[in-house]
């Protein structure tokens, strides 16, 4: 679920925190990708892929073409999973495992054998992945916080929630859309505390929403009382009843002080093609014809990006760019964007 309604409410209250880009935009960029989201797009958006086994190829197989786009962009992406989810969190993955069909439990026995998959072949594709000791999008905002990557690649706002700067959502849409910068910094002039108590108020997994409250009423109450303590004294508890034995406190707390993962050395190699066709088409049954084509695109787009960077080059159009060229507003969209509850269950594999 992420943040209830934060993509709207900065939409029209901060509208200067958001950017509308291509995805050329981030070459040379280093992307934390909520792997998790990833994943639940593909199960639940696109049709089901099964191989000669039954088993269900689409998160694999969409694994495998988006990290492909990413890497013919120029952008370096670092798949961050899941750990083990804190209890508040356990109700927003029951919902979630019973819209894709699966079972779940809390909390989880093992690592499943997509997971496993997942780890496989990013490793024949030469990029790294990190294991969080909790949820996904703690360690994906750590990483934005202390410079290990540029931002994270989500479609949850709950990294925002986390203290990343910099949150991509529809980055991997088709060529003809365009792709969702927020900025966290330039949202409100509020402290991170605040900010967090707000999301609180609008809804997140860890705890119950206060009923009937709205996005607006939500920020005009932080903004004028601080705190969610301060805040529930000034509202109408008719209209507005404060759930019982609310854990507001722990969700804070959650957001506030999520573990610190330990961070390897990300290190980025050339993709394993045999490798890659021996793990999805001999052992997946992924038909070869398939990766084997898509590889050869990607070759040969890298060999056009590398001629193009060294024409520019030999004519001096070469330039290093900043944190402002990366945050740049390059076009604008009339159309609004679909909620964010609705859109993380209808992202298509873009």
């Amino acid at each position: 679920m992420g943040i209830t309604k934060l993509s709207d409410l900065i939409r029209s209250e901060a509208p200067r925190a958001i950017a509308y880009k291509d995805i050329s935009d981030y070459s040379g960029k280093t992307v934390a990708v909520d792997t998790s989201i990833v994943l639940y797009q593909f199960r639940t958006a696109i049709p089901k892929i099964h191989n000669r086994n039954g088993v269900n190829l689409s998160p694999l197989t969409g694994l495998f073409f988006r990290t492909l786009r990413f890497l013919e962009h120029d952008i370096k992406p670092v798949f961050v999973f899941d750990g083990t989810p804190p209890e508040q969190k356990r109700n927003e993955l029951e919902r979630r495992a019973k819209l894709t069909g699966q079972s779940t439990s809390y909390p989880p026995s093992s690592v499943s054998t997509q997971i496993h998959d997942c780890r496989e072949l990013l490793q024949l594709m030469g990029v790294p992945y990190i294991q969080a000791p909790g949820d996904g999008e703690a360690l994906c905002a750590q990483l934005v916080k202390t410079g290990k990557v540029d931002a994270v690649a989500s479609e949850d706002m709950d990294t925002m929630a986390f203290g990343s700067d910099l949150l991509l959502r529809q980055l991997n849409a088709s060529k003809d859309r365009s792709h969702v910068s927020v900025s966290a910094p330039v949202c409100w002039a509020v402290p991170s505390l605040q900010f967090v108590d707000l999301c609180i108020l609008l809804g997140c997994d860890y705890c119950d929403k206060i009923p009937g409250l709205g996005p607006k009423r939500a920020l005009v109450l932080i903004q004028k009382h601080k705190t969610i303590e301060e805040a529930v004294l000034h509202i109408n508890r008719q209209t507005h009843p404060v759930p019982l034995n609310w854990r507001y406190r722990d969700a804070r707390r959650l957001f506030s002080e999520a573990p610190q993962g330990t961070v390897p050395e990300l290190v980025w190699n050339e993709p394993d093609e045999q490798g890659i066709v021996n793990f999805l088409c001999h052992r997946k049954h992924v038909k070869e014809e398939r990766v084997r084509g898509r590889m050869e695109r990607f070759r040969q787009t890298l060999k056009e990006r590398r001629k193009e960077r060294e024409e520019m080059s030999s004519a001096g159009e070469g330039k290093q760019t900043s944190i402002k060229d990366f945050f740049r507003v390059t076009r604008k969209r009339e159309a609004p964007e679909v909620s964010e509850s609705s859109s993380s269950k209808r992202a298509k594999c873009q």
